[in-house]
């Protein structure tokens, strides 16, 4: 008894920890972001696409000089490339859970499922550096010989990397959706003749549809965060463009830039990392919370 007390004693000592550490981490965000909104324009931050918080310092004359903190092109370059993301793991990773969850071997899976685990150990450093190296100057190359400019630093280099990079999470998530539908139904789609490409997109999938979604969300809230990529393929420049050739930075690498730098740490730059940040955290946080919501979902309409 004594000891089982303790256990309790040290897992509820665990959970309490992380509890109140994530708290402290969002409240830290809005007291520092609400001091930013103190000295800039809640507009301007939201509607303005215009970035250029460098200029925020003191000059030779002693006089302050004003930066402009307009995030929509950080915003617009975030979802941006997010969605090129999306646009190359959500293939490639639905088909990879069908293939595992329905089509493999026993074989086929014990080789496959490792690599799909080695590529999500991976460090994003070594996507970055192969998006660089590799994937950035075939796309000059690829888009050259239909006489289209495109840069060394573009969007969809960083996109396409990206979504190489969290195929795992969508295809792991989706695989274990797929193979919890019912057997008893994909058996009786067989007894009514149906061949496995019908029972795939008639059964399978529609049954499995919450859970793919909600892998995919959380694949969008992985893309949403990730900085090394963007740094390295994508550039730091903040462009409100929709060319997907042209280079484009996103939140989180100005958040970086804005912390790592010499200024005073109360000074609107500094500060702006909050504000990006409180936003940022919103977002992935609904995010967060749907694809909760729909699994939750699914695996109620599975006990029923």
């Amino acid at each position: 008894m004594l000891k089982e007390n303790i256990a309790k004693s040290i897992l509820f000592l665990c959970a309490f920890v992380s509890v109140v550490v994530s708290f402290a981490i969002m409240l830290t965000i809005l007291v520092e972001a609400l001091k930013f909104f103190q000295k800039e324009s809640v507009f301007t931050f939201l509607f303005s696409s215009e970035w250029a918080a460098d200029a925020a310092f003191v000059g030779a004359d002693g006089t302050s000089k004003q930066g402009v903190f307009g995030a929509l092109s950080l915003f617009w370059g975030t979802f941006y490339i997010s969605l090129i993301a999306m646009l190359t793991a959500l293939p490639l990773g639905i088909m990879c859970a069908l293939y595992l969850g329905v089509f493999a071997g026993k074989k086929s899976k014990n080789y496959l499922k490792p690599i799909l685990e080695i590529i999500a150990g991976i460090p994003t450093v070594v996507f970055g550096f192969f998006a660089a190296i590799v994937v950035a100057p075939f796309i000059v190359w690829f888009f050259g010989l239909f006489g289209i400019n495109a840069s060394f630093q573009s969007a969809l280099g960083a996109g396409f990397i990206m979504g190489i990079m969290i195929v795992p999470i969508v295809a792991s998530l989706s695989q274990d959706c797929i193979e919890t539908v019912s057997q008893k139904r994909i058996n009786g789609a067989y007894a009514l003749g149906m061949t496995k490409k019908e029972v795939v997109f008639a059964v399978i999938l529609p049954e499995a549809l919450p859970g793919i979604v909600a892998a995919c969300l959380l694949g969008l809230s992985r893309a949403l965060g990730e900085t090394m990529i963007v740094v390295m393929a994508a550039s730091l420049r903040p462009n409100l463009s929709m060319n997907f050739l042209e280079d484009m930075t996103t939140v989180t690498v100005k958040i970086v830039e804005a912390l790592s730098g010499d200024q005073a740490f109360d000074s609107s730059l500094a500060l702006s990392a909050f504000s990006l940040g409180l936003v940022l955290f919103i977002i992935t946080l609904i995010i967060n919370i749907f694809s909760v919501y729909l699994i939750n979902r699914f695996h109620k309409r599975k006990n029923l």
